[in-house]
């Protein structure tokens, strides 16, 4: 396959992502009556997914910084399929469990609001170069990868970093 192919398979793949998420936020599939108790569980669930995340971004990039190559790739294919596995946990939560909203008489609100939409954003965002990067990576193209990891890698960084804070700021206002 080549570059233009890759490209257009991920940006409609990064579309389809987004749209399961709209799709989940508006309700549109029907819910069951009995949600599985383990379902309120998934917001913890998410937040270790994504500290775990963070580490092994941080600690892929002092290896690829030391030239070990090979541990860095490791790594990174450990924290995408996380990252996989946090996106199914998050689609199923969302669908099944009530939205939870912060208290608007809560003064850290605005700090809250600020970093949800900036988090929900840049996910949407980084998605694609996420999946472009590790294309590149995976076909020894260092060059096109450092490219685009040089955007890649601090946004989805600091998604992992505020899906943590999200979580820690939210988590008393679960329901169950």
């Amino acid at each position: 396959m080549n570059d233009k192919l890759i490209t257009r398979i991920i940006i409609l793949l990064s579309v389809l992502v987004i749209a399961a998420v709209m799709v989940l936020n508006k309700r549109i599939l029907p819910v069951p009556e009995n949600i599985p108790s383990f379902i309120y569980q998934l917001p913890k669930l998410n937040a270790s997914i994504n500290a775990t995340c963070t580490i092994i971004l941080l600690v892929s990039f002092y290896y690829v910084k030391h030239k070990n190559v090979k541990l860095h790739k490791k790594l990174n294919i450990t924290a995408f399929i996380l990252s996989c596995i946090f996106f199914v946990s998050y689609l199923t939560y969302h669908w099944l469990a009530q939205e939870t909203s912060f208290p608007k008489d809560n003064p850290l609100r605005g700090v809250y609001l600020f970093i949800l939409i900036t988090h929900i954003i840049l996910a949407a965002f980084v998605l694609p170069l996420i999946l472009m990067s590790f294309y590149y990576g995976l076909q020894m193209k260092i060059e096109k990868h450092k490219k685009i990891v040089r955007f890649s890698y601090p946004i989805w960084l600091y998604v992992t970093i505020t899906g943590v804070i999200v979580y820690l700021m939210i988590s008393p206002y679960y329901s169950k």
